[in-house]
Formats: C-alpha cells, structure tokens, sequence
C-alpha cells in the first residue's frame, strides 16, 4: 500500500514538472557541506574566545561596552537563523541561502580581519602611563558592520546546512534508508569535532 502511494506521488510529480526530479548528490556532497560547517564553527568558536581581549586591548574599549559588543552580536546571531529559515522556506531555497549566506559570513569575517589588520581601522596603541585612545565612531563602524555582515551570514547558513544534508537521500531508495542516520551522526562529529579543535 505504502509502495503504491510513493508510485502514485512521483507520478503525480513527473505530470506537474513534465520530468523527474534531479538525483539526490548522496555522499558525494558531504565533505563540501561538512567544511562549510567546520569552517563556520572555527570561526566562531576562534573569534568568541579572542573577542573581549581584542576588543579591551587593541580598540581601548571599557570591559562593559566590549562585553556588551559581544553580548549584542552573540543575541544578534542566536535571532538571525529564524530570518534565514523564512528566507529559505520562503523565497530562496536552502541551497540558495546556503550559498548567498556563506557568502555573506566570508564578507565579514574579511571585513573583520581587515579591521584588525590595518593600523587606520584601530586607534594607536598605549604607551606607558598614558591614556588611551578609544576608537572612534567609523573605526567602531566597520568592526559593527564585519559583526552584523557575520551574524545574518551565520542566520542563513544554521537553519539550512542540516537539513540540506539530510535532502541529499532518497528515503524511498533502500540503499540510502540508513545514510541518512548517519549523516546526522557524522555531523554532530563535525560540529563537536571543529569546537574541540581550537580548544
């Protein structure tokens, strides 16, 4: 009975889009979508534990404003996955979302690096008892826009990789039944996996 409905679904597909789906990538597509995901937590996980040093003793920020930076970003990134589900679910798609997010994510962490490296984007360091000099208002910009560009990319990428993963099987194909148990194994590896490796 249950084969005979399955039958009838993909019958019904193939009369609404005139030709069978596109095969499912498998395995094939498993180290792209686990190294976005390494990648993603790598970064969070490397720039979160260096964050607050950063922001104390390179921008000369007082400790509450720095915490609060981190704190807002860290709010801003834990809300941002529920935009990115509608956009995905809505309009875009996973992959697409994926794709535009990753691009989005890899914008500011760029932006960000940038605004650690270039001496004009942090204010000159302290030398002995003098005060020092906090960032201004453009260079706090360009360290609030890399956060901000990090966050939505972060949004778009958490809501879609994991279930992008599990669509790459075919549930109707007995060969691939137990596949997809083990992506969801192997990619709580991968995520625990990337957190332990900067640690």
């Amino acid at each position: 009975m249950e084969e005979q409905s399955k039958n009838k679904i993909s019958e019904e597909e193939k009369q609404l889009h005139g030709k069978r789906s596109r095969p499912k990538g498998g395995l094939i597509t498993m180290p792209f979508i686990f190294a976005n995901e390494i990648c993603e937590k790598l970064a969070v996980v490397g720039f979160h534990a260096n964050m607050i040093s950063y922001l104390t003793t390179q921008l000369h920020l007082p400790l509450t404003k720095a915490a609060n930076t981190l704190t807002n970003f860290g709010g801003t990134s834990s809300l941002t996955p529920l935009l990115g589900a509608f956009v995905a679910d809505s309009f875009a798609g996973r992959f697409w979302t994926i794709t535009f997010a990753s691009i989005i994510y890899q914008i500011g962490m760029t932006l960000l690096t940038i605004s650690a490296i270039l001496p004009t984007l942090r204010p000159p360091p302290c030398t002995g008892e003098e005060v020092c000099v906090v960032a201004d208002t453009a260079q706090l910009s360009v360290l609030y826009i890399a956060l901000l560009l990090g966050a939505l990319g972060s949004g778009g990428i958490r809501p879609c990789v994991v279930a992008f993963g599990a669509d790459q099987f075919d549930e109707s194909d007995p060969n691939q039944t137990t596949k997809t148990w083990n992506y969801f194994n192997w990619y709580l590896y991968y995520i625990y996996f990337s957190s332990y490796l900067y640690k």
